[in-house]
């Protein structure tokens, strides 16, 4: 009989869900309602554009596991029909539907290259997608641009001395060298790149806070070593350093970070790697150590994560082909438990997640405030992975308090793109 090591999840993490049977029943359970609001995966989607290739991947029966190529090609016609018809627009001097039809484009592509480009097609797809991402970006009333930083910390041989970091940059108009703005530091998920936490940016920028989305190791453009547990300490020092250095409207005294997911772990082990350089570090639905557990990754390919979580996260730190080696080495490797991070001193932290999370185990939470300095923590009760939508308020508030920001954080979420007007 197969010995079942506890999760505080329970049975849950022997029960398979139904999701993984198909893209048909990935499409019906679990996609489809988030498609029709534009929310995560589906930012700046229409639900109209997917669902005739839903159709046509049904028809074909495409399921687990997948041909990545087939999968990624299944979308092409559909985001390149759209892109066309946003070149159209721009041509005519129509630039919100310009805007638009680009940025619908970029989630055609971004749900084609998903989770993580593993084949060709699928790194097409994440091309071709920041290619249109960013032509609709700059469209936007409040345009948003990409910037090449300098990995000034970067470590040969893993990371060459010539390397930029590329992040979404928006600095208010309200912004100077007189009157500078705090800045928030978004770290991207395993799933979700720059081209997507973008959504974030007018809202803040609308409160007077400076923006810069930034990918996380192993995955989006990332010039950091995938396999060295020590290269985001690199990566968010060239960073830091790059707006201590070349940005006078940004306020070096009120950086926090935010981090997504994966994304998270990265904000969590930033908070204690650069605690003097920080106001604040937020982990929406971060790991710590044992979502590296062997019992864990075992079981959550069936969970609630919507493809392979184990052969995604294998792929994002650096043990493409071999996964065996990651369930082997990670926790070792990676955990901010068994490597004395969470031990040292860190900057103001909040945790949040919800209490059935089944990506990363809520047991991480749990393990960042057994260790080191107090920190302040919610769980959110009868919701998974990241506690959503309660999580966004809870998280949202403290980023308020901690940079006195006045209002209703709902107007912030409000300006979150949901619905597309063409």
């Amino acid at each position: 009989m197969e010995e079942r090591k506890e999760f505080h999840i329970g049975e849950s993490l022997y029960k398979r869900a139904v999701h993984h049977e198909s893209f048909e029943q990935l499409w019906e359970t679990k996609w489809k309602a988030p498609c029709k609001m534009g929310v995560y995966p589906f930012m700046f989607g229409c639900i109209q554009d997917f669902e005739p290739v839903v159709q046509a991947i049904v028809e074909k029966g495409l399921k687990e596991p997948y041909d990545w190529d087939e999968y990624a090609q299944m979308f092409f016609p559909k985001a390149e029909e759209l892109a066309a018809i946003a070149e159209a627009a721009e041509k005519d001097g129509q630039r919100e539907k310009a805007s638009e039809y680009y940025l619908r484009s970029s989630a055609v592509y971004r749900i084609a290259r998903f989770p993580i480009p593993r084949s060709e097609k699928q790194r097409l797809a994440w091309t071709r997608g920041k290619e249109v991402f960013y032509k609709g970006a700059a469209l936007l009333p409040n345009p948003i641009h990409e910037v090449l930083i300098p990995h000034t910390h970067a470590l040969p041989p893993l990371e060459s001395l010539t390397s930029t970091i590329p992040i979404n940059l928006h600095i208010p108009p309200s912004a100077s060298p007189s009157n500078p703005a705090p800045l928030l530091l978004i770290l991207t998920g395993l799933d979700g790149y720059r081209t997507e936490l973008a959504v974030w940016q007018p809202g803040f920028s609308a409160k007077g806070v400076a923006t810069a989305v930034v990918e996380i190791p192993g995955t989006g453009d990332s010039p950091a070593a995938a396999n060295d547990p020590s290269s985001p300490d690199r990566l968010w020092s060239s960073v830091l350093d790059w707006v201590a250095n070349t940005q006078p409207a940004i306020d070096k005294r009120r950086i926090v970070v935010w981090g997504f997911s994966t994304g998270g772990y990265y904000a969590l082990r930033m908070a204690h790697t650069h605690a003097n350089r920080l106001l604040g570090a937020v982990s929406l639905g971060g790991g710590a150590d044992r979502m590296f557990d062997p019992a864990w990754l075992e079981r959550v390919d069936q969970l609630e994560y919507p493809f392979d979580l184990r052969g995604a996260l294998a792929e994002k730190f650096g043990y493409s082909g071999n996964l065996e080696g990651f369930m082997r080495e990670a926790r070792d490797k990676f955990s901010l438990v068994r490597d004395g991070t969470l031990q040292k001193e860190c900057c103001k932290v909040l945790l949040v997640n919800g209490e059935g999370d089944e990506i990363f185990p809520i047991e991480d939470l749990w393990a960042a405030l057994e260790y080191g300095m107090p920190k302040a923590a919610r769980v959110v009760k009868c919701t998974k992975h990241m506690g959503e939508p309660e999580s966004f308020v809870v998280v949202l508030r403290w980023i308020y308090e901690l940079l006195g920001l006045e209002g209703d954080v709902g107007d912030l979420l409000r300006t979150l793109p949901s619905r597309m007007k063409y």
